[in-house]
């Protein structure tokens, strides 16, 4: 008499604390979406008064007056730009550097304090930033502009003239610039680009720089041709959260520029402007079409981060998965 054996299922049933732990994230994730389509909703709805009267010149007109129905952020996203690509041009040489001497150079103790005290950077709030470069960074700084001036005035963006062509060489015109404002928002997004290349760089295969050293290789050979290359995708997107966070800094340009609604293509030169600043300035006394002239510029803001987050998001991820290694 053959027995009768009863197949066993190989489906797993998942248990109770996975389920929630499912359920959890799942929720949060969604939620998180919601919130950014209802803020991007909010801003589309509340900006739909002044879009259609300025309509696509909205993006390219200079003058701000909602008043009289001419306005536009073509001078402020110039400014907008200009600060952060200055941000982009401190930031990346000390993030860059400062992520390969925590992640192969330093170690023990000593890495600890310094990945404790770059985290504790980013936690700094904005008006400290601000208050800092206003007071004390911006005064330092004016005899560096007006010496990039002085010896870079062939170069069109480091000229510092008045209306008529001369050029300035009072202190007076090298205040609340682009190029002091860069400074500030640079030194502000070096801790986020920091972590990211740091975790990027720490993933680097051991075998291969194991290799690299027992070949012969330097220090510097083995980071130039393992670590680097590895690390690519976590440069760029730790570069690309970065500029971000630049685009969208608030307080601390608000604090520093001097603005103005023309472009100033002079970077060294007083008066700049930005979206974000744009709006903390004249929210206050703004009528009910002029917040909603605040609101398309906020629009056309939250759209260009989300564009910038989202590309900076895909590749961080593919850096952890190590899909790019060379």
């Amino acid at each position: 008499m053959t027995a009768i054996t009863e197949r066993r299922s190989l489906a797993s049933k998942p248990s109770r604390s996975d389920s929630v732990f499912k359920t959890v994230t799942f929720t949060a994730g969604a939620t998180t979406v919601g919130i950014m389509l209802a803020v991007g909703l909010f801003l589309s709805l509340r900006a739909g008064d002044a879009l259609s009267v300025a309509g696509p010149s909205f993006l390219i007109e200079q003058e701000w007056s909602p008043e009289t129905r001419v306005f536009g952020i073509g001078a402020i996203l110039f400014g907008t730009f200009t600060i952060a690509i200055i941000a982009m041009a401190v930031a990346i040489p000390l993030a860059l550097g400062t992520a390969l001497l925590i992640s192969e150079v330093v170690g023990g103790q000593l890495r600890g304090f310094l990945v404790s005290l770059v985290d504790l950077m980013a936690a700094v709030p904005s008006v400290v930033y601000g208050l800092w470069g206003l007071f004390f960074l911006q005064a330092n700084v004016i005899p560096v502009s007006a010496w990039i001036s002085t010896y870079f005035s062939w170069i069109p963006i480091f000229r510092v003239s008045d209306a008529s062509g001369d050029v300035l060489t009072e202190a007076s015109a090298f205040t609340s610039s682009a190029f002091i404002a860069g400074i500030v928002v640079g030194l502000m997004v070096v801790p986020t680009q920091t972590s990211i290349m740091r975790e990027a760089f720490s993933q680097a295969p051991v075998g291969e720089r194991e290799a690299a050293l027992a070949l012969g290789s330097t220090r510097w050979g083995m980071i130039r041709t393992v670590v680097l290359p590895f690390g690519r995708g976590g440069i760029i997107g730790g570069t690309m959260l970065g500029l971000g966070r630049a685009l969208g800094e608030t307080i601390a340009v608000y604090m520093i520029i001097s603005p103005i609604f023309t472009i100033n293509w002079e970077v060294l030169k007083t008066g700049t402007n930005s979206v974000s600043a744009l709006i903390a300035l004249r929210y206050g006394e703004a009528s009910e079409f002029g917040l909603s002239a605040l609101m398309a510029a906020g629009l056309v803001l939250f759209i260009i981060t989300l564009i910038v987050n989202f590309t900076a998001s895909l590749i961080v991820a593919r850096s952890r998965s190590g899909a790019e290694t060379s």
